[in-house]
């Protein structure tokens, strides 16, 4: 395993696996979390779409084209200087932890892919420490030169990388490599000790603890690619978090207190599905003939048209979905003044792929009412869906939408 110029001998699955990934802005590293890492790619405090873009560009340029360190720390500091990006920790510190997390994880991903479509002919895996390590973790030392079956359970949160500049890796052996070994069946896996760790003490959303094997760093305890190979098979819904699961990322303090809102902001109950649509554009300077290009509170560029409210299939326009037309500019106010600003990767099953989806978060009060409305408005490359609520349950409700990577949230 190459350790010196890591990504000097690229690999297809290696390769694949980082293209897949899907470009999110975070706050904070405990924003994108464990497994989700397999379908996201962030750079920690990152907090616009194009300073993470540049990033991506360049790494992918390493792990593709081959490249040192020394090449992506000039990438470094031309995208540092071109965004003005104030990061935390000192240059060569950050820009190893960049360059060496994503080629690790990535070649860990691809060996992964590799040797799990060679399980028949290598049933076994052997675990490897890195002699470039220059600080040995005990543990990863203890595993080194073990060998498990390919199936057993231990892989699923030890397959390397395990920790923060690890580089131990994973080989396939056969029938016939493990005799010359001298064994004649495998290792006994080690026990699973299970510890606490609070993470995200300097996070905007405050620490969380999660539980995690003895020996292995937050957010390493998942095999590399493993949930993208599990996601091509319809998962079973299972109310039971895993063990060692990661805690949901759910809101942890209330939302801003609703704001008041004048009666004028509800549109009459009889207007056209096309007057509708149009009162919802205007509000971003757009008509049902011209688009306009708007900016959020992020800065974040969204496209406001009427293809927003054109059924797909019969051309329609469609702006007054169980008669909540007459909100439409509750859900153009959460957009423009939202209370939070939310961010969430999903699998796609239908597609074969994970996109990121926007959400914006709003409460409103109106004069005359007991309960406040709650405008939400979601917004991603496959499309849009708009939700406001006024009931009993708008708590309830408000919770569901509150979870992810929380991206904005409005001082009170």
């Amino acid at each position: 395993m190459p350790s010196v110029n890591y990504g000097s001998v690229p690999f297809q699955e290696q390769i694949q696996f980082f293209r897949r990934k899907l470009n999110i802005p975070t706050e904070s590293w405990t924003d994108i979390y464990n497994q989700e890492h397999d379908w996201a790619f962030m750079v920690a405090g990152a907090n616009r779409d194009a300073i993470v873009a540049d990033f991506r560009e360049a790494v992918e340029k390493v792990i593709a084209e081959g490249g040192t360190l020394e090449e992506f720390r000039k990438d470094f500091d031309k995208i540092v200087a071109r965004h003005g990006w104030d990061y935390n920790g000192g240059r060569s510190w950050r820009s190893r932890t960049i360059y060496e997390t994503n080629l690790f994880s990535s070649y860990s991903a691809g060996r992964y892919e590799q040797l799990q479509s060679a399980i028949g002919a290598l049933p076994y895996w052997q675990y490897h420490h890195s002699d470039a390590v220059e600080h040995p973790r005990q543990k990863h030392l203890a595993w080194d030169g073990m060998i498990l079956r390919a199936d057993d359970p231990w892989w699923q949160t030890h397959f390397p990388i395990n920790a923060w500049g690890c580089q131990c890796y994973v080989t396939g052996l056969t029938e016939d490599d493990l005799r010359e070994l001298g064994q004649d069946g495998p290792d006994e896996a080690p026990a699973m000790e299970w510890e606490e760790r609070v993470i995200g003490q300097r996070s905007p959303d405050g620490p969380r603890t999660v539980r995690v094997p003895a020996g292995i760093d937050p957010g390493f305890e998942h095999a590399p690619g493993r949930s993208r190979l599990k996601s091509a098979i319809p998962p079973e819904y299972d109310m039971q978090p895993p063990p060692g699961g990661v805690p949901s990322r759910r809101a942890s303090e209330p939302l801003p207190p609703p704001r008041p809102m004048p009666a004028s902001r509800l549109l009459p109950p009889d207007l056209s599905e096309a007057q509708y649509a149009e009162a919802f554009l205007e509000e971003f300077g757009a008509t049902l003939d011209r688009p306009s290009l708007v900016r959020d509170v992020l800065g974040e560029a969204l496209v406001m048209g009427q293809e927003l409210f054109r059924d797909r299939r019969s051309g329609e326009l469609k702006a007054n979905k169980r008669g909540r037309g007459r909100f439409m500019k509750l859900l153009a106010d959460a957009v423009l003044s939202p209370d939070e600003v939310w961010a969430n990767i999903e699998y796609q099953h239908a597609k074969g792929r994970a996109v990121v989806r926007r959400r914006y978060v709003a409460r409103f009060m109106l004069p005359g009412e007991q309960l406040p409305a709650l405008a939400v408005f979601e917004h991603g490359e496959t499309g849009w869906g708009g939700i406001t609520v006024f009931s009993s349950d708008v708590e309830g409700y408000l919770e569901l939408q509150r979870h992810g990577v929380l991206l904005y949230r409005r001082e009170e």
